[in-house]
């Protein structure tokens, strides 16, 4: 044999050798020997997070982790939550129409001045606006009328009475005299009650009588509390009692209502009397609640939408009318499962859903579930999972990303 021939049957040699060398370490590193996988010493390909052989879980993808791959990942026993049953919708805030009044004048008159505008909040009480009334005019002068003659009439029985003492009266002028103060009494009485109907106190009345002087100005104050919604009225407008517009509405804030039109296919699932649980973008960490009041029967023919009206409790007069709400109704008994924090739960490329399951906190195996709700933070899993078992409740994204890494995706 030649040199050149010799040179090469060594170099045929040393390839194979190369060759066999090569397999056994690729054997033992992803072979299914019994030094594969866990029993067998991490490679520096997995110790960056490189796809070992398919472990128990009928082939599913397994991950080995490294330490310092380790403080990435975040492992937790799975647990069973309760998830209520709940439809979500939008909404939006106003005024509760059946706690807003009208506020009108009472008797016909010129206004003379306006207290209030659209948007203040106004007392119980609290004068909204005046008015120059003739009819009140007209009840006072009567007050006066009728307190004069009484006093006339009293002064009249008094000397009459230290008369009759001397016989100088007949019984009969008597008796009369007696009558007639008694008479003006009763009017006196009647006076006052008319005038008291106009709003005026004991003590404004008893100060007309003591001045002898009316006072035409009538007050109409607000009959609630609350806030001022709308306002018609200027000084000098001749007002009457129910004419529209009104001069004043005013609306009671201490609750409001939420307006939601909601799918006919769930109307089913809405109640009179359902708790309602509401959020505001003015207020995104504040929950505000209430319940359904209102179920329309009709169904919208243009949106195929039904009206939903619940009542809201607003205590701090927090919402404003017009505000855009998103609303939770629970519409059933609360369903106990397993249940895993939402940063566990992967979406996979296919639309799959997984999580990361663990035995010895090393070696993760992806595995699909099946999804349901979401509560608080967590995902209810409805199959795939068995409450106690080992999962990345943070960094399954991390686990995710690693395997399309090895797999050159």
């Amino acid at each position: 044999m030649s040199p050149d021939k010799r040179n090469n049957a060594g170099a045929t040699v040393a390839v194979a050798a190369l060759l066999v060398t090569a397999g056994g370490y690729l054997l033992l590193q992803f072979g299914d020997s019994p030094k594969s996988g866990l029993d067998a010493p991490t490679s520096n390909a997995n110790a960056q997070g490189a796809p070992t052989r398919p472990g128990a879980s009928g082939g599913s993808p397994s991950i080995d982790l490294s330490d310092s791959q380790l403080a990435s990942v975040k492992v937790e026993p799975v647990g069973e939550r309760e998830f209520p049953i709940e439809k979500e919708s939008v909404g939006s805030i106003d005024f509760n129409e059946d706690m807003t009044l009208q506020v009108f004048t009472p008797y016909p008159g010129r206004i003379v001045a306006l207290f209030a505008k659209v948007g203040d909040d106004v007392q119980k009480g609290q004068t909204l606006f005046t008015i120059d009334s003739p009819d009140l005019l007209q009840a006072e002068s009567t007050l006066i009328a009728a307190a004069g003659v009484l006093e006339f009439t009293t002064r009249n029985l008094a000397r009459l009475r230290e008369l009759y003492k001397t016989r100088a009266v007949s019984q009969k002028e008597m008796e009369q005299a007696t009558s007639d103060q008694q008479t003006a009494e009763g009017a006196l009485r009647a006076a006052r009650d008319s005038v008291r109907l106009f709003g005026k106190t004991d003590a404004e009345i008893d100060r007309i009588i003591a001045q002898r002087k009316a006072d035409p100005i009538l007050v109409v104050p607000s009959p609630i509390t609350g806030r001022i919604t709308a306002r018609n009225a200027a000084p000098g407008l001749y007002v009457q009692p129910g004419n529209l517009p009104a001069p004043y509405s005013v609306a009671d804030i201490d609750t409001m209502w939420m307006l939601a039109n909601v799918p006919e296919n769930d109307s089913p699932a809405f109640r009179v009397g359902q708790e309602v649980k509401v959020k505001v973008s003015a207020f995104p960490d504040r929950v505000f609640e209430g319940k359904i009041v209102t179920v329309t029967s009709m169904v919208d023919p243009n949106t195929r939408r039904v009206l939903i009206r619940s009542e809201i409790k607003d205590p701090q007069h927090e919402l404003r009318s017009g505000m855009f709400a998103n609303f939770v109704i629970r519409t059933g008994d609360p369903m106990r499962s397993v249940a895993v924090p939402l940063a566990g739960v992967v979406r996979e490329g296919d639309g799959t859903q997984t999580v990361w399951v663990t035995a010895d906190r090393r070696r993760f195996t992806r595995r699909t579930v099946k999804i349901g709700l979401q509560h608080e933070g967590y995902r209810q899993i409805l199959e795939g999972l068995q409450s106690g078992e080992l999962v990345a409740t943070e960094g399954a994204i991390f686990l995710s990303n690693l395997l399309r890494i090895a797999r050159g995706q």
